[in-house]
């Protein structure tokens, strides 16, 4: 990985990474000498148990100018609409379920990432490896000396409106729609806004950290390019005064006090790192002759499961494309799927829907629960003249997870929730006719 000016490598498969906001800190000859150079303390931050696979370890050496161990003692505040595993809330219904996009809280109502972070769903369980939660965050200020790490999993940043700047202890990413960016477990950080309004979709990863689809039949080449990941450049706070620290842990939200910025990473190495990437340089493989490919051609990140071959949860994008296939229904087909489906649109349309789905929603298909194009879309597929087509203007994206999404109490009660959504498809006629 390299920084955010250079092109660079994803982490978490044996690379290693050097940044350093000044020269002749970092020391070369050990991760922990007697003494760091400038006065400075080395911390390890481990994303993996010591032992695992050298392949699979991934940890980090700072060299900060205060360790993080100096803060008050962590108080339980409140959740507010912040959900996690076990996800017992209500009972889980079969029935497919279609969100609005959450309204931006008034300007009355100043509201950070934090206090703008709402849980619509999710799954797992508190003592395994294993699960993940799919939020949505509505806010119109920064966390002004406030900052957040998250002990229960990693976080995928899925913006759809308004650019974001993650202050990490690794240094800033800057992240607009069309792009994301995942914070590791544990990483410190704050989120500055860059307009007046931000909302966005994060993935809340409980397993094995997210990592490159392996690419099979298809070779060396397609899909994510490693090199298009991008790691922060070393940028550090030697700032002192009032600051709060807030932790999600266990489920729960808990925060502590700080007299001094914990943004105080002079310099670091290792392959535990932040990263973003520019979906734009997703390269997509599709259908040339006939038939629509499974959505799992368009991974661009998997979180892999116990079971080889399913996943955890997968990120998938459908990202603009050209259409060619003959004598082929193009939108995606009718199924009843084993995995479990959540699904937000950054911007554009989606091609299964006419209606009703908006940059800013949300829906949700779970195991074996019947899903498709509605009948609008159908009847116009079904007919259409199918010459090439380049379908731009349209990114969305799915968690798709081998576990079932449980929705939140928020979820199911919600204005926003569309009560009315199993209508668009009881328009589908049976054309089914005998020939004599």
């Amino acid at each position: 990985m390299a920084t955010c000016n250079e092109k660079g490598v994803l982490s978490g498969f044996g690379n290693h990474f050097v940044s350093s906001a000044h020269e002749d800190v970092l020391p070369w000859e050990q991760n922990s000498p007697q003494k760091v150079k400038q006065g400075l303390y080395a911390e390890q931050l481990s994303g993996t148990a010591f032992t695992i696979a050298r392949h699979e370890n991934s940890r980090s050496w700072l060299y900060r100018i205060r360790p993080s161990v100096m803060h008050s003692p962590f108080k339980q505040i409140e959740n507010r609409l912040v959900r996690s595993r076990p996800f017992l809330e209500i009972i889980t219904s079969p029935n497919q379920m279609r969100w609005d996009p959450i309204a931006i809280p008034d300007k009355s109502q100043p509201t950070d990432f934090i206090d703008g972070l709402i849980t619509i769903a999710g799954n797992g369980s508190e003592a395994s490896y294993r699960g993940c939660a799919a939020h949505i965050y509505a806010a119109n200020k920064s966390m002004e000396k406030k900052f957040f790490y998250n002990a229960d999993g990693e976080f995928l940043f899925v913006p759809e409106l308004g650019e974001l700047s993650l202050n990490t202890e690794f240094g800033v990413l800057k992240i607009k729609p069309g792009e994301i960016a995942v914070i590791p477990r544990g990483v410190k950080y704050k989120v500055d806004l860059l307009q007046d309004e931000a909302r966005g979709y994060v993935l809340e990863n409980y397993g094995p950290a997210l990592r490159l689809p392996n690419l099979g039949i298809i070779g060396a080449n397609g899909l994510a390019n490693p090199r298009h990941f991008l790691s922060p450049n070393a940028k550090y706070e030697n700032l002192t005064g009032k600051f709060s620290l807030v932790a999600k842990f266990q489920g729960n939200l808990w925060q502590c006090d700080l007299g001094h910025s914990p943004l105080d990473v002079v310099a670091w190495h290792g392959n535990y790192v932040p990263y973003k990437y520019d979906l734009s340089l997703f390269n997509a493989i599709n259908t040339v002759t006939f038939d629509h490919m499974d959505p799992s051609i368009f991974t661009v990140l998997t979180s892999p499961s116990e079971l080889p071959g399913i996943a955890n949860v997968d990120f998938v994008i459908f990202p603009p494309r050209w259409l060619v296939a003959e004598h082929t229904f193009r939108p995606p087909y009718y199924h009843r799927n084993c995995m479990s489906e959540f699904m937000g649109l950054i911007y554009g349309v989606y091609d299964a829907k006419a209606e009703g789905f908006v940059p800013g929603g949300a829906s949700l298909h779970n195991q074996m629960s019947a899903h498709g194009p509605d009948a609008e879309t159908y009847e116009k597929a079904s007919n259409a003249d199918l010459k090439p087509q380049y379908l731009g203007d349209t990114l969305a994206f799915m968690f798709e997870s081998s576990l079932i999404f449980q929705p939140t109490k928020f979820a199911s009660e919600t204005k926003h929730l569309q009560k009315d959504y199993q209508k668009c498809w009881q328009g589908l006629k049976a054309n089914f006719k005998v020939s004599d």
